[in-house]
């Protein structure tokens, strides 16, 4: 098995990037008699899940670090570059030029933008612009940030973006109404012709009975794609009249109740309907839904409106079945390939109206849009957890904001606990346990941060939330993650988050536990994290800064020692903390410290004559 070996450390980088998701299981037993000092409370029922390695995984080779180099946020004293590839509202490049060094290039060649993404850090884009695989291998690992100033995310190669680091964020409610309101202009212009009628007055003629059109009361619309745009559709087409029916398979089912919408199977929406509305992203799965096949079931005179994405329909088969009489017409905004040719059949045919992706073109909604992928990019940049990410499992605002204190102990107790470890064998498994009153404890977040803390000060890589999954199997570290839960209710949903390495020397021998693991453990007052274990010795000290850890004979004086050295060296001491089993036994000083002591003061405070051995940790 292929594991991570320990070197040599560079300085920690302490960003933030947004959330990931570890799914996987492992069988394990533990002991359910476990107390805890702090609370006295008895534990008595654990969860367990893991992180395996990717299989092949073992074939890989230890990961040997580079010579140690800057931290990856090395820079973030100076403003970030964000490359804006396509038009965007004032308002959001105002906002992005106060955070940022903006540079809005607009109808890049690919090469182009390969060239140019070298020397950004985040790139937005809209639906023209492809950010393929060669943009982000282009990038070198500066990218960090795409921003998609819209729904769909299908020009952009999410697996590629995760595997570099780079998170992708969108901005899915902005346009919302723009788009549902295009999709209702669209309906109501083809069912009267429109289009047709003014194309035809301005040639001069006047072709009354030739453009009739259909009444849309009573009618029946199936909403292929009950979300955002497509409920909103629904409730539009409801004010008009029609009997809206709608399918989806991830429908909220109250929120059809409450618009008066029938959910119904796929079948029967397309077999039933007069009208098919479609409003689903562009996936593997809804890849030319709307096909030969799925024309042939319709009921004849039916007509399509398409304000998602081109290639939900196979534009040929919708162009036989018009011209066979099985659609009687169709509305479209969008196209497979933007934009089409001047001689593409559906363009030219005149049951077809058509505009160029206007969906979410007004005024307001290209100042909202601006708006809200500025701030998610900005956001992302300052290493903010973003809730709009779509490379990384949607986590609900309020579980983000509860769990940012406890995001920081995680990552910060990750870091600790692997620059204990001392070289020779890698590090393979991790072995994290969330102690909790709390039934139901997401720790999605805090999973992927141990992760992070882990990995990036030992290895020549980048890790962000993004990629700390794909990093980790790539390396061989399995993440095993134990939840104890606590009798009793609690406002906080953590009381403690403990880290354990198995399998591997330290050097620090203090911070193995009974079981020989080293184990670091910590929990969140008042807002800041606080170490409170290291091995068996219990401390309290607060994870900012960086941490001296001493072990030594227990007996007086040792902190005035120790202080005074510090002193006289001008390191300010911001905590200090000392553990003990028993008085006047074996015992660990923690000692929080401001600045980076020089290498003789460490090798003063070592020759005190009850200090045992210590060890210098940078969070």
């Amino acid at each position: 098995m292929a594991s991570l070996k320990i070197h040599s450390l560079k300085t920690p980088s302490l960003s933030l990037s947004s959330k990931w998701n570890l799914r996987s299981s492992f069988p394990g037993t533990f002991p359910n008699n476990i107390r805890f000092s702090r609370s006295q409370q008895q534990s008595h029922r654990f969860f367990v899940v893991t992180a395996a390695p990717a299989p092949g995984s073992s074939s890989k080779k230890p990961i040997v670090p580079a010579a140690p180099t800057s931290s990856p946020s090395s820079s973030s004293s100076k403003k970030p570059t964000v490359l804006v590839a396509e038009k965007l509202g004032e308002a959001g490049l105002a906002l992005l030029r106060h955070h940022a060094n903006v540079d809005c290039c607009y109808n890049l060649s690919p090469e182009e933008l390969r060239i140019k993404v070298a020397h950004c850090d985040a790139l937005i884009v809209r639906s023209a612009t492809k950010v393929n695989r060669t943009v982000f291998e282009s990038s070198g690992g500066r990218l960090k940030v795409i921003g998609r100033a819209g729904v769909g995310i299908d020009n952009v190669d999410l697996a590629a973006a995760t595997e570099h680091g780079c998170l992708v964020v969108n901005a899915p409610t902005a346009n919302t109404i723009a788009a549902a309101e295009h999709g209702i202009a669209l309906l109501t212009a083809m069912a009267r012709n429109v289009a047709q009628a003014d194309a035809s007055m301005k040639s001069g003629k006047w072709q009354r009975s030739k453009n009739v059109g259909v009444s849309l009361v009573g009618k029946r619309i199936a909403v292929l794609g009950f979300g955002k745009v497509g409920s909103e559709v629904a409730r539009r087409a409801k004010g008009l009249g029609m009997h809206v029916i709608a399918h989806d398979p991830y429908a909220p089912a109250d929120l059809a109740h409450v618009i008066g919408v029938e959910l119904v199977g796929l079948k029967e929406a397309i077999a039933t309907a007069d009208f098919i509305s479609l409003h689903m992203p562009l996936t593997p799965a809804t890849s030319k839904m709307l096909n030969a096949e799925a024309f042939s079931k319709m009921k004849k005179g039916v007509r399509i409106i398409n304000v998602a994405r081109g290639g939900v329909i196979d534009e040929d088969a919708l162009w036989r079945a018009l011209n066979g009489g099985i659609v009687a017409q169709a509305a479209l905004d969008v196209f497979s390939e933007e934009p089409p040719s001047k001689d593409n059949k559906l363009v030219q045919h005149e049951k077809v109206t058509v505009t160029p992706h206007l969906g979410a073109s007004t005024m307001e909604a290209q100042e909202e849009v601006a708006i809200e992928i500025a701030e998610a990019v900005v956001g992302a940049l300052k290493g903010e957890l973003a809730a709009t990410a779509v490379n990384a499992p949607m986590v609900p605002a309020e579980v983000l904001n509860e769990l940012k204190p406890y995001v920081k102990l995680a990552e910060k107790l990750g870091r600790l606990a692997v620059q204990l470890v001392s070289g020779g064998r890698g590090v393979k498994t991790v072995k994290v346990s969330y102690t909790s009153s709390r039934a139901e404890l997401d720790t999605r977040l805090l999973r992927a941060m141990i992760t992070k803390g882990i990995i990036e000060p030992i290895c020549n890589v980048y890790v962000n939330l993004v990629n700390a999954d794909y990093t980790a199997k790539q390396r061989g570290l399995r993440i095993m993650e134990e939840r104890i839960y606590l009798d009793g209710s609690s406002e906080s949903p953590l009381e403690s988050i403990e880290v354990q390495i198995a399998n591997v020397e330290s050097k620090f021998a203090s911070a193995k536990s009974s079981v020989g693991e080293i184990s670091v453990k910590g929990r969140v007052k008042d807002g800041i994290p606080r170490l409170t274990k290291v091995g068996s010795f219990g401390v309290d000290v607060s994870l900012e800064g960086s941490i001296i850890l001493c072990s030594q004979v227990d007996q007086p004086g040792m902190i005035g020692k120790v202080g005074s050295i510090l002193g006289e060296e001008n390191v300010n001491v911001s905590f200090m903390s000392v553990g003990r089993i028993a008085p006047r036994m074996h015992a660990v000083m923690a000692i929080g410290v401001d600045e980076q002591p020089r290498k003789e003061s460490l090798k003063r405070i070592g020759e005190v004559p009850a200090i045992e051995e210590l060890v210098f940790l940078k969070l």
